[in-house]
């Protein structure tokens, strides 16, 4: 039995190879999980947990069936579904984490973390993060039609691939300056994170302590997962069949 993280999926109807992988992911080697703890950006985009597309009503029984089944699934909102909210837990039978969330595993001290918030060299983003995960500006959104709400997303996708194409990739990345900040802070072992999609193990000191970061790669050409188990952790690739 081990304890399972995924993070970036970006689910979206017009990537259905994705969801593919992961409707078998979740009635396969998540069944025999001790956990499952998706840290951020399962879906591509959120409106709302009122949206009516069968695509992600399809995704939540599917997430809702391995809750059922006696594995407990832990969310973390990403920069791209952070508008999911208590209702679309609860119908997924998920519990929703705060961002960075400490966790005891295996005699391990280790925080879990989407990861967009130790970007902070891209100020103009931290600004637009800020301002999203407000709830007065969550609620303006909700209060407005569907079809305002898909056409508001659809835009910000487009600006934000208009910016990531112009960004240099140290800009892109997490800050190392954040990083030991954040590891010093919280007196953890291990700092667990997804959002760059550079899926790598980088064992390095904080104050002569020796500790590691593992950052989740996505799942666009395949699967990304860490298994952790009384062995250790270990970041594994999930080849698409």
């Amino acid at each position: 039995m081990a304890t399972l993280f995924i993070s970036d999926l970006h689910l979206e109807p017009g990537r259905p190879e994705i969801g593919e992988q992961f409707l078998a992911f979740l009635a396969g080697p998540a069944r025999d999980a001790d956990a499952l703890y998706i840290l951020g950006d399962l879906f591509e985009a959120w409106i709302g947990d009122d949206d009516p597309n069968p695509y992600y009503a399809q995704m939540k029984t599917a997430i809702r069936a391995l809750s059922d089944s006696g594995v407990p699934v832990f969310f973390m909102h990403g920069n791209r579904d952070f508008m999911i909210g208590e209702t679309f837990a609860a119908e997924a039978g998920i519990t929703l984490l705060s961002d960075p969330h400490p966790l005891q595993l295996y005699g391990e001290h280790v925080l879990l973390s989407h990861g967009d918030a130790l970007c902070t060299d891209d100020v103009e983003y931290q600004q637009v993060r800020a301002m999203t995960r407000n709830p007065d500006w969550q609620a303006m959104m909700l209060s407005k039609s569907i079809e305002e709400r898909i056409a508001f997303a659809a835009q910000a996708r487009e600006q934000s691939l208009a910016r990531s194409e112009s960004m240099t990739e140290e800009i892109a990345d997490v800050s190392q300056d954040a990083v030991h900040q954040t590891i010093r802070e919280s007196g953890a072992d291990i700092l667990l994170h997804g959002h760059t999609h550079r899926p790598a193990v980088h064992p390095f000191h904080v104050d002569e302590r020796p500790v590691h970061r593992i950052v989740l790669g996505d799942w666009y050409e395949q699967g990304s997962m860490v298994e952790w188990d009384a062995d250790g952790p270990r970041l594994e690739e999930l080849p698409r069949k």
